[in-house]
């Protein structure tokens, strides 16, 4: 199924075939009919703890890392361009990318057209999926011309075959297959994943889950039927943490769905003012 680029203020979105399908009044797409998904779905609560540390600016350095990936993967001479955010979440990422991108380019402050943002003589289409409704609607806040959709990464995604010039998966589902099928020939994806290091000094009292040790090669591994590495990047930051912070990055993650609030208030009760912790990608 594939869509067409909704016009600013569009109330629906039309695939190719002639179907239309309403978009909610916050602004994003809910495709998941029926059953719906066998996943847990961020809640409004993670939903909140992960915008209040993402917008305090701790995770900018990868931002900024993605920005320029993205940059030197798009063809150079394509008039138009679509990447593809699967696993969206808040759209916080997808953001700073499509910001960074017109910033470069010397974009006025005239603001997207049709829907687009504008990257130079060409123009940029953005998707971001996320499985959670409540994350939608900030990212439908954050990338008002994008399209956002609500939809599960492990099934047949919502785009056509050979569409996409670059799949960003930020901490999140990896559907080899599906991001095979559609991105274009010589098309990217570009994958973040935490290190085992990542937020070790603050693992324990934030519940978080464990990282493989071995968590690249694993992931290469998973994806070799599909794709090959071409390059791994670092991305390390110490961080400057107060207690509301590690409050934060103990809901946002996986580790939210089953975390005692009460126990987490309690352990958060007992740090000093400021935590010193590493993040590493």
């Amino acid at each position: 199924m594939e869509f067409i680029a909704p016009q600013p203020g569009a109330n629906s979105l039309a695939c190719v075939e002639g179907h239309s399908f309403d978009m909610a009044r916050q602004g994003y797409l809910n495709l998941l009919t029926g059953h719906g998904t066998k996943f847990l779905p961020d809640t409004a609560a993670m939903v909140n703890a992960r915008d209040a540390f993402l917008d305090a600016g701790h995770y900018r350095d990868l931002s900024t890392a993605l920005a320029k990936q993205v940059e030197a993967a798009l063809p150079p001479t394509a008039q138009r361009v679509l990447l593809v955010d699967a696993g969206t979440g808040t759209g916080y990422y997808l953001q700073q990318i499509l910001a960074a991108l017109t910033a470069n380019a010397g974009e006025t402050s005239d603001g997207p057209e049709s829907g687009l943002e504008r990257r130079g003589a060409r123009s940029l289409d953005a998707v971001g999926l996320d499985i959670s409704k409540f994350a939608l609607r900030r990212a439908a806040r954050r990338n008002p011309h994008a399209a956002n959709i609500v939809w599960d990464l492990w099934r047949a995604l919502p785009l056509g075959a050979n569409t996409a010039d670059v799949v960003l998966v930020i901490f999140a589902p990896r559907n080899a297959s599906e991001f095979a099928r559609i991105l274009k020939p010589g098309g990217s994806l570009i994958v973040v994943t935490p290190q085992p290091t990542h937020l070790g000094e603050i693992a324990e009292v934030a519940g978080l889950l464990t990282i493989q040790e071995e968590k690249e090669a694993a992931l290469s591994q998973s994806m070799a039927s599909h794709f090959s590495l071409v390059r791994s990047e670092e991305v390390v930051r110490p961080l400057d943490l107060a207690p509301a912070d590690v409050g934060n990055v103990a809901l946002m993650g996986p580790a939210g769905h089953h975390l005692d609030p009460v126990a987490l208030g309690k352990a958060l009760a007992q740090l000093p003012d400021r935590t010193r912790a590493t993040a590493a990608f």
